[in-house]
Parts: structure tokens; sequence; C-alpha cells
């Protein structure tokens, strides 16, 4: 026989449950707000006492409603925060498995592929998904199972709320952990949102590569393009992120592949600069690079050019000479940290790039960058020094190495014509001397390691030519 106390108890839920199957849209909602606040924080066991053992019936109304209504946004953030209440819950593992087995994550992913809801209940919905994932290897798996990945990373790159986009990232970090049989697919997601044209969803997609790269342990083919095109941006903390990650990358079987194509994008190709321009010029980009007015249809491309030297003139060509500034930053970077690095990348003709991104006079930060990147290399080379003293003639060179930062601003059309046509060669010096030689010239003083290494180096690029 129950007591009076527990009829009592009864009593009250079963009055609860009929007044939530009555009410209205309006009536609901006071109901979900007042639980919201009341039981926030609870542990499983004590919303059973305050539901009188009876905490599940309300939880499959909850989430029978919201299957029903979620497509009409009715009081949606309110039931997911609900929701929540149960499933983050300590000793919540029963409502959990409850709210899955009438395929609650299909629903939370399908929420944030519709346009019509609003950006507070999809946060509320990735909010979910993280405590789904934070319970285990399995339910990462379930996440995964039904096309999560997919749905999620989408969502990062379409939201507006650089909030919600934080959260996307923490549940992209949960999918990378703990799960192997599907770290793959979250880290093949990751380099897909590379290209998206949301700055943040850049930024944070990058963050998150640089955690899951030790753990997938191998790099995928298509990173290292990825990563490069990125350096086209025009947000500094973008491109930061991807310095970070090139510095990683290095350490992986992309090295060549990477500092092959930083190189390279010192010199833009002429066939890269017409596609570039033809592309631009057909109005196709022009919102991607910002270059039109808010809602004016005024086109950069015909804006009277700025006179202040300090403002970012948008041409046609400016993502390419992003890419080229932020190339010679990150070979200053890697050459700094990493001597061996630095060796690698003059047998790939990094002087010669440098000096013509000096002579880029339609970009000022390509010439300011790459100075000082090549500062770097004459210090340490003498050989390179020798090279590009000749190239740049007695009066350059002493001009160049009294301030390389401000160079740019103190050469005239003549000299900045000279850096972009050189032609120096430091790799067919070094192998024309042969490699006593050439180890005397460019390193002076070395140990042994360093030496055997460039050996090594030096008759791999030998067998090559």
């Amino acid at each position: 026989m129950t007591s009076i106390k527990e009829q009592a108890a009864i009593s009250r839920l079963l009055s609860f449950l009929q007044e939530w199957d009555n009410a209205g849209k309006v009536a609901r909602s006071h109901i979900l707000d007042k639980f919201i606040e009341t039981n926030q924080g609870k542990t499983a066991p004590e919303l059973e006492q305050e539901f009188s053992q009876g905490a599940s019936l309300f939880l499959v109304r909850l989430t029978t409603s919201l299957r029903i209504t979620y497509m009409t946004d009715s009081c949606l953030e309110k039931l997911l925060r609900s929701i929540g209440i149960f499933l983050s819950a300590v000793s919540s593992n029963r409502y959990l498995i409850e709210f899955l087995e009438v395929g609650g994550v299909l629903t939370l992913l399908e929420i944030l592929g519709l346009e019509k809801i609003k950006e507070e209940a999809k946060k509320e919905s990735v909010k979910l998904l993280q405590v789904i994932a934070n319970s285990g290897r399995t339910y990462k798996e379930l996440i995964c199972e039904s096309y999560g990945v997919r749905s999620i990373a989408e969502f990062l790159a379409k939201s507006k709320s650089e909030e919600t986009q934080e959260e996307v990232q923490v549940l992209l970090d949960s999918l990378v952990h703990g799960n192997p049989k599907y770290q793959n697919q979250v880290y093949k997601g990751l380099i897909a949102l590379l290209p998206c044209e949301s700055p943040k969803a850049q930024q944070l997609s990058l963050q998150t590569l640089r955690t899951a790269q030790p753990i997938i342990g191998t790099t995928h083919p298509s990173i290292v393009d990825c990563v490069l095109k990125v350096l086209g941006t025009m947000h500094l903390e973008v491109q930061y992120e991807a310095i970070e990650l090139i510095k990683d990358l290095v350490g992986y079987d992309v090295r060549q592949a990477l500092l092959k194509g930083l190189v390279e994008l010192l010199i833009p190709s002429v066939k890269e600069n017409s596609k570039l321009q033809a592309k631009i010029l057909s109005g196709r980009d022009l919102l991607k690079w910002g270059c039109l007015g808010h809602g004016r249809g005024v086109s950069c491309l015909t804006a009277a050019p700025s006179s202040d030297p300090s403002v970012l003139q948008l041409t046609p060509s400016l993502p390419m000479f992003l890419q080229q500034a932020a190339a010679a930053k990150a070979i200053g970077v890697l050459a700094r940290n990493d001597m061996s690095i630095a060796e690698e990348l003059l047998y790939l003709r990094v002087v010669r790039g440098l000096m013509a991104a000096m002579g880029n006079k339609d970009h000022s930060n390509s010439q300011r960058l790459a100075s000082l990147t090549l500062e770097y290399f004459v210090q340490m080379f003498p050989l390179v020094a020798e090279h590009v003293r000749k190239c740049m003639g007695e009066e350059l060179y002493q001009l160049f190495l009294s301030n390389a930062e401000d160079l740019y601003m103190k050469i005239d059309s003549i000299q900045a014509d000279i850096l972009a046509a050189n032609k120096v060669n430091v790799t067919k010096a070094l192998c024309l001397h042969g490699s006593s030689h050439s180890m005397n010239a460019l390193y002076g003083s070395r140990d042994s390691a360093q030496m055997a290494y460039l050996t090594h180096f030096e008759e791999d690029v030998e067998s090559k030519e």
C-alpha cells in the first residue's frame, strides 16, 4: 500500500502532466520557463524526486513535442534547454538512452540545417550534441553514423553567430577525440571547411586541425593546397592560425610539398593572375572579397585609389598579393624556427622568390615581409649575402642592410624592377662549386650533424637535376 504522502506526490505529478497535455503554445511556454528556472543543474535523483519517480514521463512529452513542432520553431529553444536539463544531469544515462531511442540525434542534426530556425535554438541543439558526444565513444559514433560531421561542418560555415560557431568547434573537437572509427571523417570535414567564406569558421577549423593532426598521425594530400589558399585571407587572425598549422605540418610527410608551395606563392604565375582577374571582373568574386558596397552596388575596382599608403587597396590581384605576403611571413617563421628548413628552402630558390616579392610595387606588405625574411637568410648564410649583393648592386644592398623593413619606401621603380626580375640561383651555385666549397661558403662553421644533413639533401637535389 502506498502512503498518503506518496499518493499526494503521484496526484501532483498526474495533475502536472495533464496540465501540460491540455496546454496551448503560450501556456506550455510558461511551464517550460518555470521548469528551467527551478530545475537547472539538478542531478537525475533530484529530478526523480521532483517528479515523484516519474521524470521520464515528462521527458517523453518534451521529446514528442520537439519532434512534432521543431520545424515551426514553436518554443524550440525552451524545449531544447529543458531536454538539456535531463541529458546533462548527473547519473542521467537512462534519460540519454530514452532520448536517443526516439531519434533525438537525427532531430538535432536536422535542426541545424533548417533556415527558418533561429540561431539561439540551433545553438541549444549544438549544446545537446556536445552532451551526447561527451557521454562516450558509442555516442560519438552514433552522431557520425547519422551524417553528423557533414551537418555540423555545414552549419559552422553558414552560422552568423561567432558564439554559436565556437560551440560548434567544441563539438567537433570532442568528435575527433576518443573516436578512432570516425576521427578521419572529422579530420576531412575540417579540411573541407577551409575554403568557406566565413573567416570565423576558417579560424576555428584551423585551430581544431592543429589539435586533430597529432591524433590522426598522417596527413591528407588536399590539406596543403587548402591551407596555402587560406593565406590569401584579409583576416589576420585566420592567417595567424594558418601559419601556426603550417608550422605543425612541416613535421609530417607533406613537408616538401608545403615548402615548395610557399616558395611558389612568392612569384605568382602569369596564368593564375590572368585567371583571377577574369574571374573577379566577371563579378562572381566581388562580394567574396568584400569589394562591393553594402547594398549600394559600388565596385572597388572603379574607386579612386587612396592617398594613404596604409590603407589596403582592393584590386583584382589582392588575394594573390595577400598570399604572397603571408608566404613571405610564413617562410621567415619556419626558417627561424628550424635551420634544416632554412637549408631546404635555399634549394627551392627561396632567395629569388623573396627578392621578386620585394619588387612588387603594387603591394607594400609583400615588399616589407619579404625584405625582413631575406634579411635573415643574408645574415645566416654568407653565400646568400654574396649573391644578393651582386644582384642588388652596392647602393641598394647597403640600403637593404641599413633598414630592411623600411626598404620598400626608399627604392625607386628601377630598383623595384631589378628585384622583381632577378634570376638569383643559390642552388645552382652550390651544385657547381661542389659539396665542400658550398658548405664552407654557405654555413661557415657548423656542427657535424648539420653538415651531414646538408650533404644528404644536396645529393638528393643533384640526383633530380
